[in-house]
């Protein structure tokens, strides 16, 4: 029984890696999820709420089960509590508010195994890409300079780059899709459900929508068409996507209601696609549809066979509005990191200030 535990507040396939790594490791794994009010003592104020990261990580396929409320601090009473043999953490380091590394006590009991850490992504580099919606990639938005000014520091920090932080670009190759892959075929009986979008910034609102769908039919195969960059770019704006088109294949094929993924789907759902697949139904959420580029309905195909269904997933949640929460909590995380530094260093001039008036 293996242990792992954290925050879990922006889920990205960072963190699905490590837990897949960990599960591969023993035979059954436990996710601590650590509260708003543990994280907000340690780190600032989390983006989601324990609720929302609960629901994410429980979604996660490696994940047999979810411990929440756990402990900021890996102890081995609970490890014991827990009955797990040993606890998996990535190999970069987690301090708390202290500065004391929160794995000391099952390190030095020989309980500790570490797997590797997701090169190229991470919730750091995940908020710069969000605070730099204003410069990068697509971008057609009106620049903001208060966004503007906290782009430029970003990542830096007083001493310059972290080894664990600042912003890095994710390489796919065909061995991480294999590992995310179920690499099931649809069995007799199974009925096909294909859904289709941008699924940007792999959310809890995602998560709901799949989960309402997988309960549907008694033998769901849920089919998720992802929309290459150019085409969310089209339909969404400003500089959507956040994540590419590798990073979004690996973050819903780690959610455990999706069975099989197509990288790059057309953005009308074709006669072609839905022979191809043997699509038994189409859903889509309540997000509104927008045209195709000559003004048709991208699910015309689907509605004349009779087998579209909208579902609303109870949600509300849009990348849009994480976004939103995101670039807020940031902006005053940065404000508080600056105030702290500045009174550090107004300390430091006022005692050299002494020293100098001594001599």
């Amino acid at each position: 029984r293996v242990w792992c535990d954290g925050c879990y507040d922006m889920v990205h396939y960072g963190h699905s890696n490590q837990l897949r790594q960990a599960r591969a490791m023993g035979d059954y794994l436990i996710v601590g999820v650590h509260t708003d009010e543990e994280i907000a003592k340690h780190k600032g104020p989390p983006v989601f709420t324990q609720e929302e990261r609960y629901k994410m990580v429980q979604a996660i396929k490696w994940v047999d089960e979810i411990a929440p409320g756990a402990p900021y601090v890996t102890t081995l009473e609970t490890l014991d509590k827990y009955s797990c043999d040993f606890c998996v953490h990535g190999d970069d380091i987690t301090l708390t508010i202290d500065g004391k590394d929160t794995y000391e006590e099952v390190k030095t009991a020989g309980r500790y195994r570490e797997c590797k850490r997701t090169q190229g992504v991470s919730t750091t580099d995940l908020v710069g890409r969000m605070l730099l919606m204003t410069k990068a990639h697509h971008s057609n938005i009106d620049e903001d300079l208060d966004y503007r000014k906290h782009t430029d520091n970003f990542g830096k920090g007083p001493k310059g780059h972290s080894p664990w932080t600042g912003v890095s670009q994710f390489l796919q190759t065909s061995q991480k899709i294999i590992q995310f892959a179920s690499g099931k075929e649809p069995q007799p009986g199974d009925t096909i459900i294909y859904v289709a979008g941008a699924f940007d910034l792999f959310h809890v609102g995602h998560v709901d929508f799949l989960e309402k769908v997988h309960q549907l039919a008694e033998k769901p195969y849920i089919i998720a068409g992802l929309h290459f960059d150019q085409e969310v770019n089209r339909y969404k704006g400003k500089n959507y996507p956040i994540m590419n088109i590798h990073e979004r294949t690996l973050s819903v094929l780690a959610c455990r209601y999706v069975s099989e993924v197509v990288i790059g789907a057309p953005y009308a759902v074709t006669a072609d696609l839905l022979d191809h697949f043997r699509v038994t139904l189409v859903c889509h959420g309540m997000t509104e549809v927008v045209p195709d580029k000559d003004g048709s309905d991208p699910y015309e195909e689907p509605k004349q066979r009779g087998i579209f269904q909208l579902v609303d997933s109870g949600s509300n949640l849009t990348t849009d509005l994480i976004v939103q929460r995101i670039i807020k909590n940031r902006l005053e995380f940065e404000a508080r990191n600056q105030k702290k530094e500045a009174k550090e260093l107004a300390v430091l001039e006022a005692m050299r200030r002494l020293e100098e008036e001594k001599h």
